[in-house]
This record gives C-alpha cells, sequence and structure tokens, in this order.
C-alpha cells in the first residue's frame, strides 16, 4: 500500500522515543523519513541493550532511512541545509537551547525553507519556570497528575510502558499533520511546539474535567470503580479481565455465568450504585468463584454469554490470537540487519488496505553513501 505521505520528506533529529515516534508515525503513514544521527554513536536509544540495535530503538525506528551528521561541522552542516531546502518536515526534540547551539533551530531552517513544517519537543515547554528542567516519561507523567493514577499506594512502584513518551509523539504528529494540511491553503510552513508536560495535561483530560466540574480528586481507584472493571485469577494462574459497564443485561449474563442465578438481588450487586460504592465486596464475592475453572474454560462460557472480557495476554499470546492472525497484525521485514524483524503494523486502513510490509529500523549510516555522498558534490536536492 502506498501511504498516504507518499509526496511527503521529513528530516528527524530525534533521540530516545518522543522525536522518534513521532517521525515514525509519519513513516508509518508513507513519509520519506530520515533519521539525522550522530557519527559514531547515533541515537543513545540504540545501546540500551549494548552494540548500536537494542529493542528500545527498535520500537520506534522502523520504516526510516539514517544517515550521520555533526551539524558543529561546516561540510555537515551545508550537507543538511541541501536537505532541509527540498524536505517538508523537521523534527526534534531537544532541551531548550540546544538547538540553535547545533545550528538547527526553527529561525535558522525556516529561514531556508519557509514552507518547512518545523516540529520542536520538548519537557515542560519554551517558557514558565520549568523550561529548562530535564524531563523523561515519569517526570512528565508526575508532573500532570497522570502518575498519581496508576500507582498503588498500599505498594507504590511506577508500573507500565513510557505513556508520556508516546503520547507525546502522537501529539506531534498530529500537530505536523495539521500544519501540513494548512500549508496547502497557504505555502507557508509552521512551528509545531508539543511538550510532554502539556501532551499528558490534556491526555489526563478525564482527571482535569472532573476536577473543574465537580472539584473531585480522582485517585488510581476511580475509574475502575466507576466503570466496574474487574481482574481475577482462575485456577490455572493465569487472569483474565472484565468490564462491566452499567447495562444491566451484562450483570445479568455474568450471574448466569458464575452459577449465582440470584446474585443481583445480593445489596451490593442490586444496582449500579450499589456495585461501585461496594467494589471490594463484589471482588470478595467473585474473585473465588473464577478460581474455580481454568481462563480458557472461563473465556468460552464468558463469550457465549457476551460478557465483556478478555484474557489479560502476553505479547506473545497477542501475537499468536486468531484475532491478531485475521487482522494481519503482525508484519515482518525478512531481510532485517539482525535477521527477520516483526513488529505491529500501524492500525488504521484506508479504504480496506492496510500495512502489510515493513523497512526494519536502519544501522546507524546506513544511508549515508545514498544520501550524504551525492550531496557533497550535488548543489541541491534529495536522493
Amino acid at each position: 500500500m502506498t501511504g498516504p505521505l507518499a509526496n511527503i520528506t521529513v528530516l528527524e533529529m530525534g533521540t530516545f522515543i518522543t522525536g522518534p515516534a513521532a517521525a515514525m508515525l509519519l513513516a508509518d503513514l508513507g513519509a520519506n523519513v530520515i533519521k539525522i544521527e550522530q557519527p559514531g554513536t547515533g541515537d543513545p536509544f540504540r545501546a540500551f541493550k549494548g552494540g548500536l540495535y537494542s529493542p528500545h530503538y527498535q520500537t520506534y525506528n522502523r520504516n526510516k532511512r539514517s544517515i550521520t551528521l555533526d551539524t558543529r561541522v561546516a561540510e555537515d552542516l551545508t550537507a543538511l541545509d541541501k536537505l532541509v531546502a527540498e524536505a517538508d518536515v523537521f523534527i526534534q526534540n531537544f532541551r531548550p537551547g540546544v538547538s540553535k547551539r547545533l545550528n538547527v533551530d526553527a529561525e535558522r531552517l525556516r529561514s531556508i525553507n519557509p514552507r518547512l513544517i518545523y516540529a520542536s519537543i520538548s519537557g515542560f515547554g519554551p517558557e514558565g519556570p520549568d523550561r529548562d528542567r530535564p524531563a523523561f516519561d515519569t517526570v512528565a507523567q508526575a508532573a500532570s497528575g497522570f502518575l498519581r493514577l496508576l500507582i498503588n499506594p498500599a505498594n507504590p512502584r511506577v508500573v507500565g510502558p513510557a505513556i508520556a513518551d508516546a503520547m507525546t509523539g502522537f501529539y506531534t504528529a498530529l500537530g505536523v499533520l495539521a500544519a501540513l494540511n494548512e500549508r496547502q491553503a497557504t505555502g507557508h510552513g509552521r512551528l509545531v511546539e508539543t511538550s510532554m508536560f502539556e501532551a499528558m495535561c490534556h491526555f489526563n483530560l478525564d482527571d482535569f474535567t472532573h476536577f473543574f466540574s465537580a472539584g473531585q480528586i480522582m485517585g488510581p481507584w476511580s475509574r475502575p470503580h466507576v466503570s466496574q472493571s474487574y481482574v481475577f485469577e482462575c485456577s490455572d494462574g493465569k487472569w483474565l479481565a472484565l468490564h462491566m459497564s452499567s447495562p444491566t443485561k451484562f450483570w445479568e449474563n455474568l450471574a448466569e455465568a458464575v452459577g449465582m442465578p440470584d446474585m443481583l438481588s445480593l445489596p451490593e450487586f442490586r444496582d449500579r450504585n450499589e456495585r461501585i460504592a461496594n467494589y471490594e465486596n463484589v471482588v470478595a464475592t467473585l474473585a473465588p468463584l473464577f478460581k474455580k475453572k481454568t481462563r480458557d474454560e472461563w473465556c468460552e462460557q464468558l463469550t457465549r454469554l457476551e460478557v465483556p472480557h478478555s484474557p489479560m495476554r502476553t505479547s506473545e499470546e497477542v501475537a499468536e490470537s486468531a484475532q491478531a492472525k485475521a487482522l494481519g497484525l503482525v508484519i515482518e521485514d525478512p531481510h532485517g540487519p539482525e535477521g527477520p524483524f516483526r513488529t505491529i503494523r500501524f492500525p488504521v486502513s484506508f479504504d480496506g488496505e492496510r500495512q502489510t510490509s515493513v523497512t526494519a529500523p536502519p544501522v546507524l549510516g546506513a544511508d549515508n553513501h545514498q544520501i550524504i555522498d551525492p550531496l557533497r558534490t550535488e548543489p541541491s536536492g534529495i536522493p
């Protein structure tokens, strides 16, 4: 499938997650993404497992090409300027002030190409008392109020994936797409700025809305209680999740599934408000019942009775599931630098066409010969 951004060239000078994630989303949509890295070391994420091709790096760098430039060196800066002159988008996620020291600040690059969409990602934004603070995923989650919704006070540990990093990449890509659309009418580029702090505050909109509209400070149990969501261990040690929501029919069907036809007559199960108020009692009643059968047995029964549920799967179980296979969710580049590269495809289809192929993340400087060498002699242009 030829992606809708096939005519767009993106220069990414990103490291770790936010910048690379934004560029990868554009690459998944067909953009020609050229990753510009420091000679010798490249994106620091490359070396997280030793070597220069860690799983961390691979996660956010598929469908790209890699070149190495040190823009503090005149010859390399000249090569970059030639790329910028023909590019559509430039993405960086440096702390404020670093881009200017590297000669890749927005003012300079947009003077070379007024049509350039320049995307700048920071931790806390271009102004304010936190402007110059270093920020990684957990810092942004905590600063935005989101981390508080994930932490069990009885066993306080940071959990889960790098949500703030990934979501900042999503918001940045969204801003770039809006600017590209606007450029069709105006002919001019834009400075698109995103911070991890702002992105996570917006992602945490439900928390803020409850505070602004009802004065409620949400906690880690607020949403699970209201949505009536549960996790239960089965007899084989595997887990499943329920999201019962409000329709009575789901609870009636669950009562049949667990063999308690009179369950909804019990005080703690009588209606939605009672189930929310007595969440722990509901769990205490249901948990022993789910320990009586294996997860597969429960899933078969819950599926038959249309109870909203799912096994809590590992990544391996997801990849091997019938649903993932039916949707062609796993795609592969059989010729990756370190053997076959498998990943999860972009989740959006266009006119029924899905992404069916992928290019493995490039090794450092893989495309220097094709892209950089001609720029040493050619006056302009991107090969």
